[in-house]
């Protein structure tokens, strides 16, 4: 008996690991957020397992249940919609209930939202603060703004298109005009991040009709996180590179340069994905 935390996409299909799919295919049982998407999933990667639901609404029953199956002897997969059960997600109280009845806990590690989107949003990596969604209502979002604002670390959020608006003016007046990024549709066909300080990411929004999952990153408090980087709205390197020629008048070997460190990249690497991406922008055409 055991309980496995498996991770899946958060949106490109091909971002599931080789062990999820083997224990999909070896558990007993799935318990996921939403059986008809969870279905979808494991029909393209040819898995046939029962499948039950288990979510925010039911939760507490039905973590209880879940447990008395496993002291039975049966082996469960619990899955989320997209990402990592347990990041903002549920998943903590079969993981704690499971614990306290001695049942082995095991994490099948891949792709998280909050991950994907730090690491690429050119703001500091070596400490971070995960604060997953902030509150919906105005007051206690300021709040939790407020409690936050002197921490040194990269701060990460979740947000939701149609609220991102308020938490980003609400970040710039509370925390201040600090480097941000906000990483929109991850691993999708139209990902895109969008990066500079807060007021130019606000204004972006102000312009732009907000769409798709986002993930946002503000710099901590240090006072070496407020660097003034370019605005950045795009995915691809050649565009990144023809912009921040365009834009600050840099020469094309500082403009790679300048992108490389913004992606974490060397030079030699930012170059050579400006010429893959070229090359199939010719055979596309």
């Amino acid at each position: 008996m055991a309980l496995y935390l498996v991770s899946t996409p958060i949106g490109n299909l091909e971002d599931i690991t080789l062990r999820a799919v083997r224990i999909l295919k070896e558990v007993d049982l799935i318990a996921c957020e939403d059986t008809r998407h969870t279905r979808r999933l494991l029909g393209h990667f040819g898995i046939s397992k029962p499948t039950i639901s288990y979510h925010e609404h039911n939760e507490q029953e039905r973590a209880a249940e879940l447990v008395q199956r496993m002291l039975g002897g049966e082996s469960i997969a619990m899955v989320t919609d997209a990402g990592t059960p347990g990041i903002s997600d549920p998943a903590y109280r079969i993981v704690t209930a499971a614990i306290e009845k001695g049942i082995t806990v095991i994490p099948i590690p891949g792709a998280v939202a909050l991950i994907a989107g730090l690491i690429a949003s050119g703001l500091p990596t070596d400490s971070f603060l995960f604060a997953g969604f902030p509150p919906h209502k105005k007051m206690a979002r300021r709040s939790r703004l407020e409690e936050l604002k002197p921490h040194p670390a990269t701060l990460v959020f979740y947000e939701a298109p149609h609220r991102i608006r308020g938490t980003l003016g609400d970040a710039l007046e509370i925390l201040g005009d600090r480097q941000a990024a906000v990483a929109r549709e991850l691993t999708k066909l139209h990902e895109q991040f969008i990066r500079g300080k807060l007021s130019e990411i606000a204004e972006h929004f102000n312009a732009h009709e907000p769409r798709g999952e986002m993930t946002l990153v503000i710099a901590g408090s240090g006072p070496d996180n407020y660097r003034n980087l370019p605005l950045v709205e795009f995915g691809s390197v050649s565009e990144q590179i023809e912009s921040l020629i365009g834009e600050t008048g840099l020469s094309r070997n500082e403009a790679i340069k300048q992108a490389a460190k913004s992606r974490g990249l060397s030079k030699r690497e930012a170059y050579q994905l400006m010429l893959e991406e070229k090359e199939t922008d010719e055979d596309e055409s």
